[in-house]
């Protein structure tokens, strides 16, 4: 077997996890000095900075004023599970998945709140027809389903008189991808995704009509303190102020200032956007000057632009779990690129972070690795 000769230029940082993802460029942990380490997180200080960071948040997303936003526990997941114990129930509901999280909702909603939803499931690379969806019901949905690389393309589709509450899982969008805040009511991320953040930490976006739902509703069921956002029938305004249901790590929190002051230095959420949007145009020129790879989304409108997920189509291929991460394992050992193998529930494949942390020249570096790491596993069959 003839030798192949690896690409003489490797990406300059070889991170392209989904979560956690890659630091903001030129990161070091000297840019968190003046996180207020060792103080209360309800000492002046702390809730200035926490305020601070839900300020920020405001301006670089576009969030509209009378939307409040709260720094909540446990990720994203914390904040999805306090919006759908909080906020469903008092309507039918619709649940929309196309990937193995948006399925979790669907397990969540159906088996331990045992609401009586509409289920919609789209396999991977497909998303749900949101034509046919009952908008006066409350709908849960991701907006882009990191472990498919399918997204949702706009919100043209949910219309502005719906009767329900949409209740959006934006946490691989937020800060990438134009969220038209009108169409969503409660809305979660967290900041390791797009900002490349630390874990642990969840945001949730109310609009005013979730604010209504949160103050008219009492669910049927048990709240945790920890999903509690009402008192005596009224918002707790406190946790969109910086005053935080738990103790959160303000050294995260620092961390997350530190990537949204570099935010606004490179545009705003246009130029978040710009960045991503040219990191996954890498992938998709790659993908169309070679036939043996193909983007996972059957639509390129539906085709994610942070969590780029590939298939190989080369019918020399009989084993694609198996050879798929043979590739992953060559481009990794060669130090080319890290936490390449799609998600552990998704059909066999590669996946590509390209969020706005990601340089472009690192993405355009791997590419060659990746054609010979397929080259070299197509040599070995």
């Amino acid at each position: 077997m003839t030798e192949l000769t690896p690409p003489a230029k490797r990406p300059a940082n070889p991170r392209f996890s989904s979560g956690p993802c890659a630091k903001i460029p030129g990161f070091s942990l000297d840019m968190l000095a003046d996180a207020p380490l060792g103080r209360s997180h309800r000492a002046a200080v702390g809730k200035a900075k926490l305020k601070e960071a839900i300020d920020l948040t405001r301006e670089v997303l576009g969030v509209p004023a009378e939307y409040r936003i709260g720094i909540v526990p446990a990720s994203d997941t914390g904040a999805m599970e306090m919006a759908m114990w909080s906020l469903l129930g008092a309507r039918p509901v619709e649940m929309l998945a196309w990937e193995s999280f948006g399925e979790g909702w669907v397990t969540d909603v159906v088996k331990q709140l045992k609401l009586d939803a509409k289920v919609r499931i789209a396999p991977y690379g497909q998303i749900v027809n949101f034509a046919e969806v009952d908008f006066d019901r409350d709908v849960v949905f991701t907006w882009n389903g990191t472990t498919s690389g399918i997204r949702l393309p706009n919100g043209d589709a949910i219309p502005a008189d719906r009767q329900g509450l949409t209740i959006c899982d934006a946490t691989s969008a937020a800060f990438a991808m134009d969220l038209p805040w009108d169409k969503l009511d409660a809305t979660t991320f967290s900041w390791q995704k797009v900002l490349g953040g630390e874990g642990a930490h969840g945001v949730i976006i109310l609009s005013p009509r979730a604010v209504e739902r949160l103050e008219s509703y009492n669910p049927a069921w048990p709240l945790p303190k920890i999903f509690r956002l009402t008192s005596k029938g009224k918002l707790i305004e406190g946790i969109f102020q910086g005053e935080t249901i738990n103790t959160p790590s303000m050294l995260a929190n620092e961390d997350y200032l530190v990537a949204l002051k570099w935010a606004k230095s490179v545009g705003g959420l246009k130029g978040l956007i710009a960045r991503s949007e040219a990191n996954a145009k890498v992938i998709q020129d790659f993908c169309a000057q070679n036939p043996w790879i193909a983007n996972l989304a059957e639509d390129p409108a539906t085709a994610s632009t942070t969590s780029v997920c590939l298939k190989f189509t080369d019918p020399r291929i009989t084993d694609g779990e198996a050879f798929a991460k043979a590739v992953a394992k060559r481009i990794e050992k060669a130090g080319a690129g890290f936490d390449l193998g799609a998600y552990r529930d998704a059909p066999p494949g590669l996946r590509i972070w390209c969020g706005s942390t990601v340089e472009t020249t690192d993405v355009q570096a791997l590419m060659p690795w990746i054609a010979h790491a397929f080259a070299a596993e197509i040599a070995a069959l």
